[in-house]
């Protein structure tokens, strides 16, 4: 359940029930009380608007005033966004870095990646061994046992949402940068990962 939301002339009305009775109080519309009234309204409305962001505020993954202060505790806005991130883009990987909590299991980065708002899966290499080969599986040597590599799409799209995105966001984005980068970043140290989109 959210905040009731009010208009200007709804406040008026409410704050006209809370006045004194009396010849020098009316409530009648074009007044001088109401004239006088009116000019406090715009500021109760930004006062009951901005009661009402306290909540998605909270929360890193709806933020967008405390946005820059998320981003400060936890090292962001960094280079792996690229030069112009969506508000989406940045609640997302907030998001994801307060949500991490570590590993290096492949559903570990599945679920991470999905935080920051990709779909991936995760193909492991090990060495040819005669004992566990299986027909087509690749034939490979020891060097590979270290190597491991993410599957993305072709190229993720983060489109302009009416209800989410802001003024002077473009209409659609398009690259992987964010995840090469944060992936790359929790890639355990002996091993080496790479990517292959579509």
């Amino acid at each position: 359940m959210s905040a009731p939301s009010w208009s200007v002339g709804q406040i008026l009305e409410q704050f006209k029930k809370t006045l004194p009775y009396g010849r020098a109080w009316p409530r009648d519309a074009g007044t001088v009380m109401e004239s006088i009234l009116k000019c406090f309204m715009p500021t109760a409305e930004r006062t009951i608007n901005d009661a009402r962001s306290l909540i998605p505020n909270s929360f890193p993954a709806t933020a967008t005033y405390t946005l820059l202060e998320w981003q400060k505790t936890l090292g962001l806005p960094d280079p792996c966004a690229g030069t112009n991130p969506t508000i989406d883009q940045q609640q997302r990987q907030v998001a994801a870095r307060l949500g991490d909590r570590g590993g290096s299991s492949v559903s570990y980065y599945i679920n991470f990646a999905k935080t920051l708002g990709y779909e991936i899966t995760i193909t492991e290499f090990s060495s040819a061994k005669a004992d566990f080969m299986r027909a087509d599986d690749p034939v490979c040597d020891a060097f590979w046992d270290y190597f491991w590599r993410v599957n993305a799409p072709a190229s993720t799209v983060h489109y302009f949402s009416a209800d989410a995105s802001y003024a002077d966001e473009a209409l659609a984005t398009w690259g992987d940068a964010v995840l090469e980068c944060e992936i790359k970043s929790r890639t355990p140290a002996h091993t080496n990962v790479f990517f292959s989109y579509g």
